[in-house]
């Protein structure tokens, strides 16, 4: 793991600029924003999943994908909404009516089961848009307008879990001003260490009471996620003087890859899976 730390450029480790701004305030402690330092490392399943988790624990959850330009929470669930973010910023419908339920929507979350006993747990979606072109001409004002409308949404819900996209360009970015957890998901891969360590720098930098907390993706076991987690933990306490949490960790599963394949959620297709334990855990945290 101190390979992928040597491959961190010494000036990337240490130039933090703190802008000359108050500590945010006034943050949703039930809105979870999921992000990475690279794509591919499962972020989106790992929304997904943990939406779920809440819900199955009678927790009503919106789940928004906020990535605009590769959106695909609606793919793996095999959802098509009738509305999503880009009719809400072309104004055809407001941010209400683009709530798509799924598995009879956040009101009947851990209410139901279906004909095989499991749990199915009901979460509302807002879907993104996938290679809208409009998406990336928004202004300043329309990005701040469409997250100040999604956070106004969290008071309706217990949870408002917005998957974001991958790296520090996101759209939805004015949403770490009120998220009250930012979940950072990575891979031992070292350009996955290197991309989250940039992106915790940077988030800490600009918002120093923001709560970040570390998931581990498809690590072999327990200890292998821990000495992932330790090879970021050490760099931001040697040059950060911070120390983000970690959340949990999700181990190598084949039933992830099946589920995905299936287009179906691997609480209700493998309940009983190590990842669907791993990420029942992780939920378990979200309360604290």
């Amino acid at each position: 793991m101190s390979d992928a730390l040597n491959m961190i450029p010494r000036e990337t480790l240490t130039s933090v600029r703190r802008p000359g701004r108050q500590i945010d305030s006034g943050r949703r402690e039930n809105l979870i924003a999921v992000a990475s330092g690279k794509g591919g490392v499962g972020k989106t399943w790992f929304s997904i999943t943990l939406s779920q988790a809440l819900a199955q624990k009678g927790q009503r959850v919106l789940l928004v994908d906020g990535d605009l330009g590769l959106a695909n929470v609606d793919v793996q669930l095999s959802v098509s909404p009738a509305h999503d973010i880009a009719g809400v910023v072309s104004g055809r419908v407001s941010l209400k009516e683009a709530i798509t339920p799924f598995r009879g929507g956040a009101d009947a979350a851990c209410r139901h089961a279906g004909a095989n006993g499991r749990v199915q747990a009901g979460i509302d979606i807002i879907a993104g848009r996938s290679g809208s072109g409009a998406l990336d001409r928004l202004s300043r004002n329309q990005i701040e307008s469409l997250c100040g409308g999604l956070v106004s949404l969290a008071v309706n819900y217990d949870f408002l879990v917005v998957d974001l996209a991958a790296g520090m360009n996101s759209h939805m970015a004015p949403l770490f001003r009120a998220a009250g957890k930012v979940i950072i998901v990575l891979t031992d891969d070292p350009t996955s260490i290197t991309d989250a360590y940039a992106m915790i720098k940077f988030l800490h930098a600009q918002y120093p009471d923001l709560n970040i907390q570390l998931v581990v993706n498809l690590a072999d076991n327990r200890s292998h996620a821990e000495k992932t987690y330790g090879a970021i933990q050490r760099a931001c306490e040697n040059f950060l003087q911070f120390n983000p949490d970690l959340a949990g960790f999700v181990p190598r599963d084949k039933h992830v890859t099946q589920a995905i394949r299936a287009q179906t959620a691997l609480l209700e297709r493998y309940p009983l899976c190590d990842a669907a334990s791993q990420v029942h855990s992780i939920a378990e945290r979200m309360y604290t």
